[in-house]
């Protein structure tokens, strides 16, 4: 549970209070994060409370503006980051429904309010998916935005089709990782493409063939129908050359300044989907899809977990709580 404290005693008229990671000058990057003591958060209409036991992160959302203002552009640190979140309903905000207390859930945070790397996280119960009991919260809090990025990316945007190639960036890493793995179960000869060292996971995950990036031009792809970027810059530039005629480049990255012939260039921004996440929830209890999950953190250590050099092998998941 979290650290409860009565209101009226002297020092600590704000009510109940909880741990979390928290950061107040954007400037500081990394180094500004710190474990500190927070008001437990407010259930809104539509929201639920959610008991955090496991919670994901972008290491690059620090330099990201919701981090730092809401949406009317106000400020509001300090601020909470991480929005990938697994865990338990703890209460419901009115109107909500869908949800039940002591419901095992996932999901997504909003971006622009309070995130999952503290005890307890408000979020819009849309936003959440019911997670099956055989799944572990450590697992789950690593499918959010990895997860949803893929299928949006390579279904929705590239509309990928089984006979189809694609060329996946960043295979080894988050988002890279699950994309290969869902090309691949819709029937598409995948090419994944990263550091030499990322090889072994890369074929482990299925892969049809590996393109190192290290040592050149990903040139020995030959054509292919959409390409999945995670990386941007120059290696975007040179890899869109080797999407076919009216096939399509994905990116997560930045605008593209190219695009296929006759083809289509998309950037977007990955999108809350419940139906989707529990597609996904699915999809790892029936081992058709492994997320790659490396280091598991307590909840103190995630500042250290930010910084830079810190990114090992899978994603990085802060375990906030024990069991249901």
């Amino acid at each position: 549970m979290g650290t409860f404290v009565l209101s009226g005693h002297p020092d600590h008229e704000r009510g109940p209070v909880m741990q979390a990671i928290t950061v107040r000058d954007r400037a500081a990057g990394p180094a500004g994060l710190s474990l500190t003591e927070e008001p437990y958060p407010h259930a809104a209409e539509n929201d639920v409370v959610v008991r955090v036991h496991a919670a994901g992160f972008t290491r690059g959302e620090l330099d990201w503006p919701a981090t730092w203002t809401d949406r009317n552009g106000h400020d509001r640190t300090p601020s909470v980051p991480g929005h990938e979140v697994s865990g338990v309903v703890a209460e419901l905000g009115y109107g909500t429904t869908g949800l039940s207390v002591g419901q095992r859930v996932f999901g997504l945070t909003d971006w622009a309010r309070n995130g999952s790397l503290a005890e307890y996280v408000a979020v819009e119960a849309r936003n959440l998916a019911p997670l099956p009991a055989d799944v572990e919260h450590t697992v789950a809090a690593a499918l959010p935005i990895s997860g949803l990025t893929a299928w949006q990316g390579l279904f929705d945007h590239a509309r990928l089709a089984a006979g189809q190639t694609v060329l996946v960036h960043g295979v080894a890493g988050g988002v890279g990782s699950v994309a290969a793995q869902l090309a691949r179960d819709a029937g598409a000869r995948v090419i994944g493409a990263g550091r030499a060292r990322d090889r072994d996971t890369a074929l482990g995950l299925g892969v049809h063939a590996f393109v190192d990036l290290e040592t050149g031009p990903p040139d020995d792809a030959g054509e292919v129908d959409v390409l999945f970027d995670v990386i941007g810059g120059d290696v975007l530039e040179r890899s869109a050359a080797l999407v076919r005629a009216g096939g399509t480049l994905v990116t997560i990255v930045e605008p593209p300044a190219v695009r296929p012939r006759d083809g289509q260039a998309v950037f977007f921004v990955v999108e809350p989907d419940r139906a989707r996440l529990a597609d996904l929830a699915q999809r790892v209890r029936d081992g058709r899809l492994r997320p790659i999950v490396g280091n598991v953190c307590p909840l103190a250590e995630a500042p250290a977990a930010f910084a830079p050099g810190r990114h090992g092998s899978g994603r990085t998941i802060v375990r906030v709580a024990e069991g249901d």
